[in-house]
Formats: C-alpha cells, sequence, structure tokens
C-alpha cells in the first residue's frame, strides 16, 4: 500500500494553486505527468496565487468544475464570505505523498450552523438538541453557498485513485473526533463517491435539482421542435412578452461585467481570476442595463447562479436565467445548464429533474439510527417523485427524453474503477 499522509490547513491560500487544481480539475498534462510519476509538488503559500496564474484554455481540459477551483474556493475566503466569522471555518483536508506532493484535497469547513447548504438538516439539529445532544459544530464538504454537484474527493484520475479517495474518506471521519463534532456531510457529490463513502459507512442521502441537457441541438428552434406544440407555443409566447419592452439582451465576457453591476469583493476578485469562466446575461432598456443572471462555465455545462433586477418585466427572469442559458449551451455545445436548486417550474422549460447525493457521517449511534431509518423512507420518496416529475416532462411523446442520470462526466471518472 503506498505511503500516504493527511493534514489539515487552515486556509486554501496555504496551497498552491497548481497543486489544488491538479487534484480538483485535472487536465490531459496533469494525468500525464501523475502517471509517469512527476506528481506537480506543493510549493510555498504564494499570496494570491490564484490572481497570478493564468487560466487553462479550455480544450485542454479533461474536466474542469469552476466551482471546486483554487481560485473559487479562495475568492469565498479571501472575500470574506467563507470563514470562520461566518460560521464557516476552513479545514480542508490534504493528502500527501510519501516524498510531500499533493495526490488529493477535500474541501472542508467547520461550521457553527446550516445555512448556506441546501441539503438541510434543521430538523436532525432540533431532535438532537431536544433530545440533550450537541449538534454544532459540524462538518461540511461541499462548496459554500453553492449547490452544485461535482466532485468532492478530489484527486487525479489512474492508479491508486480509490485508495485516495477511501484515505480522504477516513482522515474526515477521524477530523470529526477530533473536533468532537457530531456529524461531517459530504454534500452534492458524484454517485461514485457517493457509493464508495456509503461503502465507507456514511449514511446515503438524495435530492433533486433540475437540469437542462443538450441532445445535439443546432438551434434553440431545434430544441422547440422536440417539445409539446402546447408547451412550444408557451415558450415562444414567454419569450416575445419578456423582451416586449424595448428590452435587449447582451452577453459579456472578460471583467467589464463586475463594475459597476456586481460590486462585493467576491464577485470583485473572481472577475479578476476567472474572467474567462464566467458569461453575464444582461438585459439592457432605454440605455441602462436592468436585469442580469451570473453563470459560470465548465467544460460540458454551464452553471447559471445569480439573478437581479431593478425594473420588473413579466418572463424576464425565465429569459435571463433559462432560455439564454439553453441558447449559450447550444451555440458552445455545452452538454447540460444546471440551474441551481429546487424549482419545479423550470420542468416546462425543458429542465428535467435529476438526483443529487450526499453521505453523512454521524458520530452518535442513537442519532445515527434515526437518521438512517429517516433516508430509507426519503430515499424512497424522492425516486417516486422524480418518476412522476418526468411523466410531466414538456417533451413530445414520440421524442426519446435526454439521459438525466447526474454523476460525473465519463470523461471525469476514475480510470481504474
Amino acid at each position: 500500500m503506498t505511503e500516504l499522509r493527511i493534514r489539515v490547513v487552515p486556509e486554501i491560500a496555504g496551497v498552491a494553486g497548481s497543486a489544488w487544481d491538479a487534484c480538483a480539475n485535472p487536465h490531459p498534462g496533469n494525468l500525464a505527468a501523475f502517471e509517469s510519476g512527476v506528481v506537480p509538488p506543493q510549493s510555498e503559500p504564494i499570496e494570491n496565487d490564484a490572481a497570478q496564474r493564468k487560466p487553462e484554455p479550455l480544450c485542454q481540459e479533461r474536466c474542469y468544475n469552476p466551482f471546486i477551483s483554487h481560485a473559487f474556493l479562495n475568492a469565498l475566503e479571501v472575500s470574506g464570505s467563507a470563514t470562520a466569522r461566518a460560521g464557516w471555518q476552513p479545514q480542508h483536508l490534504l493528502l500527501e505523498s510519501a516524498e510531500g506532493g499533493l495526490v488529493g484535497a477535500l474541501p472542508c469547513y467547520l461550521k457553527s450552523h446550516s445555512r448556506g447548504e441546501y441539503v438541510f438538516d434543521h430538523g436532525w439539529a432540533d431532535a438532537y438538541e431536544r433530545a440533550g445532544g450537541r449538534y454544532y459544530p459540524k462538518l461540511q464538504t461541499s462548496v459554500p453557498f453553492t449547490p452544485v454537484p461535482g466532485r468532492r474527493l478530489l484527486v487525479v484520475p489512474g492508479r491508486g485513485a480509490e485508495e485516495r479517495e477511501r484515505a480522504l474518506a477516513a482522515g474526515l471521519v477521524e477530523l470529526c473526533r477530533l473536533h468532537a463534532a457530531s456529524s461531517a456531510h459530504v454534500t452534492f457529490a458524484t454517485r461514485a463517491e457517493w457509493q464508495l463513502l456509503g461503502a465507507q459507512g456514511f449514511l446515503q442521502r438524495t435530492d433533486q435539482q433540475f437540469h437542462w441537457r443538450n441532445a445535439g441541438y443546432g438551434s434553440f428552434d431545434d430544441f422547440l421542435s422536440v417539445l409539446a406544440a402546447r408547451k412550444r407555443k408557451a415558450i415562444r409566447r414567454e419569450r416575445r412578452d419578456a423582451v416586449a419592452a424595448g428590452i435587449e439582451v447582451h452577453w459579456l465576457r472578460s471583467r467589464k461585467w463586475g463594475r459597476p453591476y456586481l460590486t462585493r469583493k467576491f464577485y470583485s476578485l473572481i472577475g479578476r481570476t476567472m474572467a474567462d469562466r464566467i458569461i453575464l446575461v444582461l438585459a439592457k432598456r432605454n440605455g441602462r442595463f436592468i436585469a442580469g443572471a451570473i453563470n459560470f462555465i465548465g467544460s460540458d455545462a454551464l452553471y447559471g447562479r445569480h439573478w437581479g433586477a431593478i425594473e420588473h418585466h413579466p418572463f424576464l427572469h425565465f429569459e435571463l436565467c433559462y432560455y439564454q442559458a439553453i441558447e449559450y449551451a447550444i451555440v458552445h455545445r455545452l452538454a447540460r445548464v444546471e440551474a441551481g436548486a429546487q424549482g419545479e417550474h423550470k420542468l416546462a422549460r425543458g429542465y428535467l429533474p435529476v438526483t443529487t447525493y450526499s453521505a453523512h457521517h454521524v458520530a452518535d449511534q442513537g442519532l445515527r439510527r434515526a437518521i438512517a431509518d429517516y433516508l430509507v423512507r426519503e430515499r424512497a420518496y424522492v425516486e417516486a417523485a422524480g418518476r412522476e416529475l418526468a411523466e410531466a416532462a414538456p417533451f413530445r411523446k414520440d421524442m426519446r427524453m435526454p439521459d438525466l442520470e447526474l454523476d460525473a462526466p465519463a470523461s471525469c471518472l476514475r480510470e481504474d474503477r
């Protein structure tokens, strides 16, 4: 068995961005180096390392998820959004080889509340504390404030990947013990990670989101052609009404989006460090911008995240957040659009239910038994609700619905699995 060491860092700025991203978003160059035994070393901490690195071109990526990148997570911490004062104390796990190279990482936070997670455990906390227990602190492995599915056990694919993933899972359990935390939660993980964590004794939970899948459409009209006539007419009417008041829609790339529309420090930081990963969809009327939606660009997905407006116009939210995202994905040949958590209203607009996965280590055996019993019923409900919602999809009955199994894309899966 390979000798591995785990240590914890209190801020991601203490990790070289190149070393973190080699684990989080490996591309062919990283993988070739790793397979040859040349693992990118962890260098000494560099202030604003993410800002100094030039982003890798999209064409070089194996699979890129912007939310687990060093630049995004660092911006959350530097801006004060994910810090101990905000109830998100970074406790990132680093998995290192005997030579000191970083071979795995796990974004982790010690939490004093359950806000900003989107996998709700408030009921668990209330019940445990009514019974005399102390639910907080707890550990949370996730992307703060962002319900985006993706990898959480960040290891480079290839030889020994599963061993390294198991080591990270074991390290998380040990960190839970050292902090005397009630539990450790890994949320919005991939299905493969969910299964591995289940085999490690974590409780398994499911939920749903609504995603749009690209079936190779050449245009938005191609997408509309596979919908039932009534749904097709409704979408065309919504899009027409959304811009009826003389509204123009613009796609903006690069740094200019960041001023003056989004001025908080976090957005300023990602505007500098992730400019090529962001697309802002803006609505303009009478010479001024009145609404906008921010999207992050992955190697195979567009991630819609935040929206705001200073004027109300019917269906403008749907146009900027859903329909324009579909158009962008078609033009840029992205496989899917993920528009965030919840929202059954997305179904009528071509966004279909997909299963999301989380895994939970619970230290107290009494609380663990109660939660395990609850999760059996909840998983059955989520599965039944997904089937029912899928039957209400807007697609024509003679059309085959896109494959909606949610997991890491095939190009991101471990090669030894």
